[in-house]
């Protein structure tokens, strides 16, 4: 029996249905349910569900590496933080940039500074504070830059491990995506391996096509091995298209990992 749980996006499943319906659907399969941007979304109808919420976006515009954007971070991430206490959701995304509607950053780096590096540590440092006073945990994501997002800065799990190592708290861990770690890193059970001590959230999707698992190249069920065998007892979460059906996607979501 698994020690992790299961949770999936409902930005990216059921989308024929309004938004908490999606969420509605995904509770009634039995998964916690992550969402990205809350602003426009009715948080009212969202805590009516009934669901448990495992993640959302952490801020609505910002950056983590230069003053100007690290206060708008901040000050976006205040505001994340009372819609995270009405949904009592406890882990808040961030990125390494702030990212428009296309996944682009608003900011892109070719060359990473090292007052870049040391800006960002600070930034994440005081996003630590706001978390221990709110009880929540800010995850920074790893994404790809060759197919997502080109131009991020601080995008692979190496980056975000040191960072988030580098703060040393608990209300800063990793999400450590593996989808995005694959297209430009691989090496997923090692990586998993030396990460998760810092790991706060893993997600999930198949390379290519970010569909769910079993689509791709990944062989997610010998990652499930490696994570009950390290004895994890975090979320693990499906952030992927439905290659056909959302509920044949999950039912193989579930299988890969060893949950069905």
């Amino acid at each position: 029996m698994s020690g992790y749980r299961l949770a999936v996006c409902a930005e990216m499943m059921f989308l024929d249905l309004p938004f908490p319906e999606r969420v509605r659907r995904i509770a009634c399969l039995g998964f916690e349910v992550e969402m990205w941007n809350w602003a426009g979304k009715d948080i009212d109808a969202l805590a009516g569900t009934g669901a448990t919420f495992s993640s959302m976006t952490g801020y609505l515009r910002g950056t983590l590496a230069d003053p100007a954007g690290a206060d708008e971070l901040l000050r976006t991430a205040q505001l994340s933080l009372q819609v995270a206490e009405r949904l009592d959701c406890p882990r808040l995304n961030v990125h390494g940039t702030g990212l428009d509607d296309q996944g682009l950053p608003v900011l892109p780096a070719a060359v990473v500074t090292p007052a870049m590096w040391l800006t960002a540590a600070r930034t994440l440092s005081r996003l630590a504070e706001l978390g221990e006073r709110a009880g929540r945990v800010f995850t920074l994501e790893n994404l790809n830059t060759a197919v997502d997002h080109p131009g991020t800065p601080f995008a692979t799990a190496a980056d975000t491990m040191a960072l988030v190592e580098a703060v040393g708290s608990p209300h800063v861990r990793m999400n450590l995506d593996l989808y995005h770690a694959q297209i430009g890193e691989g090496n997923l059970i090692q990586l998993v391996e030396r990460a998760l001590p810092f790991v706060g959230e893993i997600q999930v999707a198949d390379v290519p096509g970010r569909h769910e698992p079993g689509t791709g190249e990944i062989h997610y069920p010998a990652i499930a091995a490696a994570l009950r065998r390290l004895n994890y007892s975090g979320v693990v979460g499906l952030e992927g298209w439905a290659s056909d059906q959302p509920e044949q996607a999950l039912d193989r979501f579930r299988h890969a990992f060893g949950t069905s």
